[in-house]
């Protein structure tokens, strides 16, 4: 009898030789990338290396001048209407800055997928959306409050709290922590962390912010000059030989974040 066979289980998300442009201007050229399910995956470069726009298009917000993006087996480009709300229920994104209603309660904002996407009672979803904001760790006051009434860190863990309402498998986060105080940050990093295991979620995260990428990625990808830079974990990519990934993990903010958290 012979063993049984092994392999690598198939990538949850795959981006083949993707181009990306706006008028003259090219974003991507040639890019692709895979990420396993249950790793926390962050794509990472300067400004204006094209991070939000490729999440965009993976999540099927836009669509590339060439190439392929497949998505939980899919190839989000290519979806009926259908076919995408059965995809769009499987995934939560945390857009930049929480992108909340402003006139909107915290809590009428995460039930917004709920209504969405199902067809649950009302009852049923106050009650599912106060066990999401107790799970990011919100006070249940601050439910009826409004997104001016609270904080910025607050406001973030909203967001978050809407993106999971549905269970999600995948979960997609657009510079979470941008604009927030280290202690707010990290507190924020740790969240996502106890979330990804409670609920065995893929995480893809976009993000400038060193701190978090040593503190929870299990690999990065580096954009630049419309190209994947550098594909690793932190430790890997602190010691790539391109100079330009060498300078933006060698530059005075990476040198502090790679000597608290890294070798």
């Amino acid at each position: 009898m012979f063993p049984p066979m092994t392999s690598m289980p198939n990538p949850i998300i795959e981006v083949s030789h993707v181009c990306t442009r706006f008028g003259k201007a090219v974003v991507h050229e040639d890019v692709s990338l895979t990420i396993q399910q249950g790793e926390v995956f962050a794509i990472a470069g300067g400004n204006g290396s094209g991070k939000s726009t490729l999440m965009r298009e993976i999540i099927g917000l836009h669509v590339p001048a060439s190439g392929t993006i497949r998505l939980m087996g899919m190839e989000s480009t290519g979806l009926g209407q259908m076919g995408a709300q059965g995809i769009h229920r499987r995934f939560g994104v945390m857009f930049q800055q929480g992108a909340l209603f402003s006139s909107l309660t915290l809590e009428d904002n995460v039930a917004v997928p709920l209504k969405e996407h199902t067809d649950l009672d009302s009852q049923l979803i106050r009650e599912i959306v106060a066990l999401k904001i107790a799970s990011v760790g919100l006070p249940m006051e601050s439910a009826t409050k409004f997104p001016r009434e609270l904080s910025g860190g607050m406001r973030r863990r909203a967001a978050l709290a809407r993106a999971i309402v549905l269970d999600p498998e995948l979960l997609f986060l657009d510079e979470p922590t941008a604009g927030l105080d280290p202690i707010i940050a990290a507190g924020f990093d740790e969240l996502v962390l106890q979330l990804k295991g409670l609920l065995k979620l893929t995480v893809v995260m976009v993000t400038h912010d060193l701190d978090s990428l040593w503190r929870i990625a299990d690999r990065v990808a580096v954009l630049g000059e419309g190209k994947i830079l550098g594909i690793g974990t932190m430790q890997e990519l602190a010691h790539s030989q391109n100079p330009m990934v060498h300078e933006y993990f060698y530059g005075p903010r990476g040198r502090a974040a790679r000597d608290h958290y890294g070798e």
